[in-house]
């Protein structure tokens, strides 16, 4: 079957079919061969080494780039014709995933393939590619990016950093300081954005150490990613060769915006292979440690800690393939429609810019609560520096702040879905006037649908439809003041992310009864009812905290029942369901599913 064609965002407007989406189970033999190769790199070159990585031994983060570049971990979406394997997007995702536990070595692999090595391969011209491309996706070179400054973190474009062409109109000469930079200790290419003359927007260039005019100041002293080496770059009229502008002149924004747009779903994919490994851990700790004669994985307060952290990591992971899978058929239709294979690349991923942000909100979130749950697990233990759980907890901090931080990401949410309403590129206003015509009319009682996802599909729909409300009426009541009113855009985005990440886990349970049967995928099932009563919760509670914020009088009482009517869901005993689960975690002795 031929899929449907979907637009990045319309989830809140469509249903989608279950047929319509990859799901994880759904990986090839060779996409699985890769994902071994990843784990067995971890198990034998980094996990070993992880103090050593802590401590910033000199050339061995380096080194473990350089073997990772030679079992081709680093050029798996790189096109053959530079060096690489030409992967789909996805296959990258999987190794972003996996790799994703590897603490500090997962964030200098991620600089260095992201946002160090892709805006060469989108935006550089030919002989640029041709030139650094086949470096960098080898290990040979190593690259990282130089965007914010000491005055320029969110508001990125703000960047004093400037570039002046020489007299003989043969180097740019870049002086500035930029900060928190990646890879900084050891990178042999910077990718570098600043402002020639009184530009509005950054212009990016690529930067050779050896260039000169560089210098640095020692490496930070950071919370967590202690072994990530992040460093302050001076660049004081470093020169750089015209021809290494990178773009056009002041398409700078644009290339840090559409770079970050792929680095917040592969940090999103990051999440779950790091928080598949606490999981892991703490499962293997609660069956070992014996208290009051039993092992604490037989009491209940233990169980739900596991059965919770398992399924807000299945519900991600399922949310992360299908936007991933969304991005690569995005690209297939764009490129079989005859555009570039670079511009294709970076239209898809724009395409389901929406997507991307919520995975990174999400997916960060979901990782903060596991690593918190996993200290807990381990007790005492947890909050010892000699336990695995140190690490965990602390590494996991910065992810809410890579990449845009969650309240600037969960801001972009509604800022892009409405601004695609208004190019009419999605159609948001229709369905939110239906559904405002519904709260005037008497809900209808027809026959009740009994097949197995019939009362979850109910659910959702009506998730969606308390979206519609809540952004239709802060649209209408609060127009070009919205902008400012962050809190309730906030609110909002929250209703969107947890509708987008609910109807992923239950389509990919719908997908896997298919396939297996219902019998085989009861702890699936489980988890995904777990998740969609926690969800209707969640998007109640943001859903009023909204219309207290700009409705009033008849016209509040009006939403407020309408709000109930969109979060009703039938009554579910979660408590067994977590037992169920819990227990096929503890008998497998690990994440299982």
């Amino acid at each position: 079957m031929e899929k449907t064609h979907t637009k990045g965002g319309e989830f809140i407007i469509k249903d989608t079919e279950a047929a319509d989406i990859f799901i994880p189970e759904e990986f090839d033999e060779e996409q699985l061969m890769i994902k071994k190769t990843c784990e067995d790199f971890l198990q034998t070159e980094v996990n070993p080494n992880l103090d050593r990585i802590d401590k910033l031994e000199e050339g061995l983060m380096p080194s473990l780039l350089d073997k990772a570049g030679e079992l081709g971990l680093l050029a798996v979406s790189i096109p053959e014709e530079y060096g690489g394997f030409g992967k789909n997007f996805n296959t990258s995702m999987l190794v972003a995933d996996i790799v994703g536990a590897g603490h500090s070595f997962a964030v200098a692999i991620s600089a260095h393939t992201g946002i160090g090595t892709l805006p060469i391969l989108y935006y550089g011209n030919e002989a640029q590619k041709t030139k650094y491309v086949p470096k960098l996706a080898s290990g040979e070179w190593k690259a990282s990016y130089c965007l914010t400054e000491p005055n320029s973190g969110s508001d990125a474009n703000s960047g004093r950093t400037k570039a002046v062409l020489n007299k003989e109109g043969t180097h740019y000469l870049i002086t500035g300081q930029k900060m928190w930079i990646t890879n900084g200790g050891f990178a042999d290419i910077f990718i570098v954005f600043a402002k020639i003359e009184d530009d509005e927007n950054l212009t990016a260039f690529i930067v050779e150490k050896g260039f000169g005019g560089i210098t640095m100041n020692p490496e930070e002293h950071k919370m967590g990613i202690k072994g990530s080496s992040t460093r302050q770059v001076f660049f004081n009229d470093c020169p750089v060769p015209v021809e290494n502008m990178l773009s056009d002149r002041q398409n700078g924004f644009k290339i840090a915006v559409n770079i970050l747009n792929i680095g917040r779903i592969k940090l999103g994919a990051a999440a779950i292979g790091s928080s598949r490994a606490v999981i892991d851990k703490a499962i293997n700790y609660a069956n070992e440690r014996v208290q009051f004669k039993l092992q604490i994985s037989k009491f209940g307060a233990i169980r739900y800690k596991l059965a919770e952290m398992a399924t807000r990591n299945f519900a991600i992971e399922s949310a992360c393939y299908r936007a991933g899978q969304n991005i690569d058929d995005a690209y297939d239709a764009l490129v079989a429609g005859g555009m570039e294979t670079g511009k294709a690349k970076l239209k898809s991923t724009e395409e389901f810019a929406v997507e991307c942000a919520i995975l990174k909100v999400w997916g960060s979130e979901m990782l903060d609560y596991v690593v918190d749950e996993g200290v807990q697990v381990y007790g005492g233990m947890g909050y010892s520096a000699e336990a695995p759980m140190d690490r965990a907890y602390r590494d996991s901090r910065i992810n809410r702040i890579f990449e845009g931080t969650n309240e600037i990401n969960r801001l972009l949410i509604v800022d892009m879905l409405l601004k695609r309403a208004l190019k009419g590129e999605l159609d948001l206003m229709t369905p939110a006037q239906a559904v405002a015509s519904e709260l005037m009319s008497i809900p209808e009682f027809g026959e009740e649908d009994d097949s197995l996802f019939a009362a979850e599909k109910k659910t959702l729909k009506n998730l969606k439809k308390a979206g519609l409300m809540i952004a239709g009426s802060a649209v209408q009541k609060l127009m070009m003041s919205l902008a400012k009113e962050q809190e309730i855009l906030m609110n909002i985005a929250d209703i969107i992310g947890a509708v987008y990440v609910v109807e992923s886990t239950i389509l990919r349970v719908e997908k896997l009864v298919k396939a297996r049967g219902e019998e085989a995928v009861q702890g699936q099932l489980d988890m995904m009812r777990i998740y969609l009563q926690e969800a209707v919760d969640s998007v109640y509670l943001a859903g009023k905290e909204a219309l207290n914020s700009f409705a009033e009088g008849d016209e509040l009482n009006m939403m407020l029942v309408g709000l109930r009517r969109f979060t009703k869901v039938a009554p579910y005993n979660i408590k067994d369901a977590r037992q169920r689960v819990a227990k096929q975690l503890i008998e497998a002795n690990k994440y299982c599913y």
